[in-house]
């Protein structure tokens, strides 16, 4: 086992005090030149590494990091993001950290921008952001620049030189991945791209997600499907919807960028048609794995929310705690999820 040293080891190797080798541990008050290299010497030879955790539990400085995401009661999509951020919290509850969850309307950016204002009042160290609303996601966080305040992005990428550290998958990608599974499993006919009740103008995610989608049949030099994007929201969703239907016979498949693809499936299931439309969406809520396991929903892609909630905290935390780096973006894995290895991911 490697041998533990003491500042009192240390201090009578080097040949000083144990007030000099404090100091110099950590980087505090005036020592002379000679004993600084006195201490380094002894540092180097028995390769010393400070324990963090015992420097931290010694800390008077409380990190104030809150966490701003939709409210899982409107859309139950967040909710594996409150159980990433409270394992997180029960992790770090001993050191001397505090890590708050504030909830805004998804579908209100004035309960957004207002959220972020009780925030700010509250003298935040570190931000860990859902920007559902890109326009307004840009000028929040140059605020909290201005203010000193680190942020941390998950889920959806917004493209800002305040913003630290994103944490989601490549969703460009993730956009490729569904194509080629509707390129290898469907056939020729109409692919409909759509997305539910967003502004797609203000949703880089839906953006993303489009874009990746028809830059892989772009690449293709034969493509036999037609592909179209549908917009659609409340209250008039399922009539545009049904209308849709019946006037695009070739409909062969549709892919649902947000996680309402259950809204989706909902509707086909009501046609009673005969035809079968293939269907991708997102994430593993209730609705989409009962509609998955009655083959109605095909495939979906799994983008974990609890793990980007927990390991975006968690990257914030040990920065301030530990004086570890936090990597511009973390990308998770593109996971494909059908009936055969649903259950692996719900236990």
């Amino acid at each position: 086992m490697t041998e533990k040293y003491t500042i009192k080891d240390i201090a009578k190797l080097a040949g000083v005090s144990k007030g000099t080798v404090d100091r110099v541990l950590h980087n505090r008050g005036k020592v002379s030149q000679k004993a600084l290299d006195k201490v380094n010497e002894v540092l180097d030879k028995i390769d010393y590494e400070p324990n963090l955790i015992a420097r931290n539990l010694k800390n008077n400085k409380i990190y104030r990091i809150v966490a701003i995401i939709p409210d899982p009661s409107i859309d139950p999509y967040w909710q594996p993001c409150v159980s990433g951020l409270e394992q997180a919290i029960k992790e770090f509850r001993a050191f001397s950290v505090s890590i708050k969850i504030f909830y805004f309307n998804p579908e209100s950016k004035s309960s957004f921008l207002s959220v972020n204002k009780e925030v700010i009042k509250s003298s935040p160290d570190a931000i860990l952001l859902a920007p559902l609303f890109y326009k307004e996601t840009l000028n929040v966080v140059k605020e909290y620049n201005d203010l000193g305040v680190l942020v941390s992005t998950i889920n959806n990428q917004v493209q800002s030189e305040f913003i630290k550290n994103f944490v989601s998958q490549d969703l460009f990608k993730s956009g490729r991945v569904v194509a080629k599974l509707f390129d290898l499993l469907y056939g020729k006919g109409q692919i409909a791209i759509v997305h539910i009740d967003e502004s797609y103008k203000n949703a880089t995610h839906m953006q993303e997600k489009e874009s990746g989608f028809r830059n892989y049949f772009s690449e293709k030099k034969e493509c036999d499907y037609e592909i179209v994007t549908l917009n659609l929201k409340n209250p008039n969703y399922e009539a545009n919807f049904f209308n849709f239907i019946k006037g695009n016979p070739n409909l062969s498949g549709i892919f649902v960028t947000t996680s309402k693809a259950y809204q989706v499936a909902k509707m086909i299931k009501e046609t009673q048609s005969s035809k079968k439309i293939g269907v991708i969406g997102y994430d593993l809520i209730d609705k989409n794995v009962s509609y998955l396991n009655e083959g109605v929903i095909d495939f979906l892609i799994h983008q974990n929310p609890k793990n980007q909630a927990y390991i975006g905290i968690t990257c914030l935390v040990e920065y301030f705690l530990f004086n570890k780096e936090i990597p511009n973006a973390t990308l998770l894995p593109i996971e494909i999820i059908n009936t055969e290895n649903a259950n692996y991911y719900l236990t």
